[in-house]
């Protein structure tokens, strides 16, 4: 199983026409007690979001309560992906935690905002306003 203490997680896979798709999701800390994950690629249905849901559990297990997906990097989300990302922060709050969103542009931030996610979590421009936002 996948720990969330450091590095990187690369999920290789093809989608249905083929082409190699590849999650990647590294984790970052803010001082004095903020995670920041970085993430980068599509966040879709798929074995991909596995590796987001197990950082997360993860992360909730270790009792972190100030979480912060960097989304500059993700290129796509659908709704397997919003689901994903509400039940993260679902995950969060039960362990007394929160969850804020950074950086998400184009398609990604259009469907956080289409979705309402951005009124409920906190859409913010960068990782250093979202952790200001705790």
């Amino acid at each position: 199983m996948w720990s969330c203490s450091a590095g990187s997680v690369k999920c290789p896979f093809k989608d249905w026409k083929g082409a190699w798709l590849i999650l990647e999701i590294q984790t970052k800390q803010l001082q004095p007690d903020i995670v920041v994950l970085e993430i980068a690629g599509r966040i879709t249905i798929g074995r991909d979001c596995k590796h987001l849901e197990w950082a997360v559990e993860s992360l909730a297990r270790e009792l972190r309560k100030k979480v912060i997906f960097d989304l500059t990097g993700v290129t796509y989300i659908d709704s397997t992906g919003i689901g994903i990302i509400m039940m993260s922060a679902g995950q969060l709050k039960e362990v007394g935690g929160e969850l804020r969103l950074a950086g998400a542009t184009g398609h990604v931030e259009q469907v956080l905002k289409m979705t309402n996610v951005h009124q409920i979590l906190g859409l913010h421009p960068t990782t250093v306003e979202a952790a200001a936002s705790f």
